[in-house]
Order: structure tokens, then sequence, then C-alpha cells
């Protein structure tokens, strides 16, 4: 697929990395001692070692991974926050979010890395250790559980519990670690270039009030619409898919564990019920636009039951797909006969009703920066990539980004590099390109494979979801390389 040409390996620096590495010593010296002309000095109140653009969860999740980090102890980070300063609390509203994340067992390792977990329990938060997957066209159907296993697949977390979280991190950190400016929006960067290293070695931010800020780098976190990405001119691939998802919080029939996680492949789009709670779940419903505000300005009893509908309604079948579907789960049977040929199907629960106000809906689109680093520059989450929310991947690969840049930045400053070298940069953008592109056509493929009737996709997702379903071992391999 095209997705893959945008892979980009660091060839750019061969030849170049004997001169690089001259010049790595002289660049830290200017960037950091202050005693020749341009340059700022480390004690001026306008250097930082590393500025953040962007207090989203990502963002926010950068500085607690930086400044929680002992090897950062005596560095400068300040994160950038374009909204107004805002006050949290343990205290959250009866009524859940409409917009949640289904954080895997990598995110959960970071968070708990950054003290950021224990917070989030204290909150809520729901565990679920199931998750079956079906196609409204076929009798085909995958699952994917953990119950011998020690973790779960994965968590729903509302996103508020989140940011409430990083932000409880973030709160321990400021004054010593971490400095926190709201209101602070850059208008203007500049980035010295590869002959001005020596008398400007910092990147130049310029802010909305006239402020001026000096760093070694700039992580840019400032979402899919990033300014940061586009005032270094780095060249972004956006496809729209004509599509909006719709969310909502739904209560259900009666009380359950409600540890699955459901997933049903409509013609027009993916929809998925998340636990919540014994009670509530949460809806993710992709779709066509106009199908979307529909759903939007349906009365109450009839969103109800367009939900129940989208989950429990026959669609269209074909007898050609049945019978091939039928032959291919006899010769599983027969092939892997531990497996049963399928696995046990299980019947998602009735939604009563859904919580007022909280209906809401959201243009879908694929994006992907061609370029996650330049010099002195890195870009994370949804500023670099942006995926359909079928897989829920969209958080957990900012969190992977943070987590990478992490490690190769605390790499540096254990070995006395300037930490807006290139070196440790494109290994960054090496390592999350090789993890996400993939990742990224794969999600793009199911989508466009899963939003059809035609026939022979049917036939072809059908066989393909019996087959994988019979394979414990392919399914694990896909539930944990998706939490890298």
């Amino acid at each position: 697929m095209l997705l893959y040409t945008v892979l980009r390996t660091p060839l750019s620096l061969v030849g170049t990395r004997n001169v690089l590495g001259r010049s790595l010593h002289l660049t830290r010296r200017l960037c950091t001692a202050g005693q020749q002309s341009g340059e700022v000095p480390r004690d001026d109140p306008r250097f930082y070692h590393v500025t953040i653009a962007g207090g989203g969860m990502v963002g926010t999740a950068m500085a607690c991974a930086l400044g929680t980090h002992p090897m950062f102890e005596g560095k400068k980070i300040l994160l950038l926050e374009a909204a107004p300063s805002k006050a949290y609390s343990d205290k959250l509203p009866e009524k859940y979010s409409n917009r949640v994340c289904s954080l895997n067992p990598g995110s959960v390792d970071f968070l708990k890395s950054i003290g950021a977990w224990d917070h989030m329990t204290r909150m809520r938060v729901k565990p679920f250790k199931r998750m079956q997957v079906w196609d409204a066209c076929s009798n085909a159907m995958i699952t994917f559980d953990r119950e011998n296993l020690s973790k779960h697949i994965a968590h729903i977390v509302e996103n508020d519990v989140t940011v409430i979280a990083l932000n409880k991190v973030l709160e321990s950190l400021k004054g010593d670690r971490v400095e926190l400016r709201y209101k602070s929006r850059a208008v203007d960067v500049k980035v010295p270039k590869q002959g001005d290293q020596f008398s400007h070695p910092c990147v130049r931010i310029f802010l909305e009030n006239g402020e001026e800020i000096h760093t070694q780098l700039l992580i840019g976190a400032d979402g899919p619409n990033s300014s940061i990405r586009k005032m270094m001119n780095m060249n972004q691939m956006v496809w729209s898919y004509e599509q909006s998802a719709v969310v909502a919080t739904l209560q259900l029939t009666e009380a359950t564990d409600n540890n699955v996680a459901w997933q049903r492949f409509l013609p027009t789009g993916p929809v998925a019920m998340l636990p919540l709670s014994d009670t509530h779940s949460s809806l993710v419903w992709s779709t066509t636009h106009e199908e979307a505000k529909k759903l939007l300005l349906l009365p109450e009893d009839q969103f109800v039951d367009a939900i129940n509908n989208a989950f429990w309604q026959e669609s269209k079948r074909h007898s050609v797909v049945d019978s091939a579907s039928q032959l291919m789960e006899q010769a599983l049977s027969f092939i892997l006969p531990s497996s049963g040929g399928s696995s046990v199907r299980q019947l998602p629960p009735y939604v009563i009703a859904s919580d007022e106000e909280s209906r809401a809906m959201f243009p879908l689109s694929l994006g992907h920066s061609t370029h996650y680093v330049k010099s002195r520059l890195a870009l994370i989450g949804d500023a670099a990539h942006r995926v359909h929310p079928l897989a829920g991947l969209g958080v957990n690969l900012g969190f992977g980004d943070v987590a990478c840049l992490r490690d190769l930045l605390v790499d540096a400053v254990q070995d006395g590099q300037d930490l807006g070298a290139l070196d440790h940069l494109l290994e960054y953008e090496s390592k999350r390109q090789k993890h996400i592109v993939p990742i990224m056509a794969t999600i793009d493929g199911l989508k466009r494979l899963f939003s059809t009737d035609a026939v022979p996709a049917v036939l072809l997702r059908s066989l393909g979801l019996q087959a994988t379903n019979a394979m414990k071992p392919v399914k694990d391999y896909f539930v944990q390389g998706a939490s890298l």
C-alpha cells in the first residue's frame, strides 16, 4: 500500500556522520555554556533543555515522562498549553464521559512508570478480558481473550480520567522539574540551519504574547492539525474516510460482569460497545456522515432501537459465503481439532437507554507525517500520525511515541549528547515508523475490506476471520504486537 512508501530511514546521514560527530561537542558547548556570540546561556530564563508544545494527553505524558526520570534531574522542561488554566479534581461527575480510550498493557505499563496509573485506578477504569468481533454479512467471527494470561486485554478509561491523572503527576513536578504555561501558543519557530548550529544552536520559539523561548529540543504534541508541523513545513499525508464516529454513553438492561468488548462490522462501518461498568458501556459507531447526523437527531427510543439493531439484526447473507464458511469450519475442526473450528459465540447485552446529552459525532480520517523529526524537532502522537478508531490504538501509539523518545533522550543524556542532535532523533523516527506504518496499513486495509457487502470481499474476510480465530498463537501475537 502507499502507506509503506512514507517510511523513511536515516539514509540522509550517510557520509555525514563523521562531520556531525565532530560538531556535536562544539554544538553542546554552545547550547549549554552560553559563552559565544548569539547563544542563550543555560541560566537565562528564556532557555529550556526541552520544550513541549501541546498539553493534551500525549504532550502532558511527555512532560511527565521526562520530569519523573532521574537522568533529567536539573534539566529545564517547559510545557506550552494554548488553553487557559483548568482546575482538576479527583471527584468525577456521576455520569460517564462520552470520550474514552482503550489502554492496552503497554500503555498501562508506561502510565505506571510515570506514576499516573495509581491515580487512575483510584478514580475509575474498567478492564476487559475478552473481545468479540464479528461480521454482519456472514457467520464469521474472531475472539481475543486473556483468561489464561496474567494481564487484561485492555482497560477502558475515560479521557478525562487520564488527563486528571497526568496533571496530578505534573503538579508534583512543577517548579523543580517542569514548568507549565497556559495560554501560550507558538506562532513562529526558527530552527538553526546546518551551517548555523555554531552561533545559534537552539530553537527559537516565538509566542503569541511576544515572548521568545530558546530550547535544545522542541517536541510537537499539538494534535492532528499541528501548528508546529505546519510551521516546520513537514508534509502530511491525509485521507478522509468520509465517515463520522458517533459516541454515546449507554445504559444496559441489567447489571452484568460486563467484561467483554463488542465490535460488529456493518457494511457502513464498525460499531463497538466498550464496557465502562457493570451497568454502562461506551458506544463508538463509525458510519457515513449522513447516517451519523440522523443518529444524533433520533428520539431517545429510536436511537436505542438503532443501537440494538446494529448489534442484533440479521443483515443480507449470501449462500455462497455461508457454504464456504461451513466447509472452512469443518476443515479447521479436522486440521486443528483442539480449536473446535471456532470459538464460543456470546451474545452482546441489550441497551435500554443512553445518558442525556452524551451523543456526539466527529469526523474520521487517516493522517501521517512523512517525517517525524528534523534537527532539534520531534513530533509525537496525533501530530505525527492518526488512525481509524476501529482498533482502539490512537492514544496507545502516542504513549508508545513518548516511551520511545524518552528512552532515547535518556540515553543521549547518559552519553553526554546534545538533546537536539539528529542521531537519536532519527533513531526515534525509524523505530516508531517501523512499528506504526504497518499498523496503519493493516487498520486501513481492514476498514476498506469490511466496508462493503460485495460477495468476493465478504467471502475473503469471512474465511480469513475463521482461519485466524482457529489459531490461538496467531491471535496472541496480534494482541502482543499491538501493545508495544
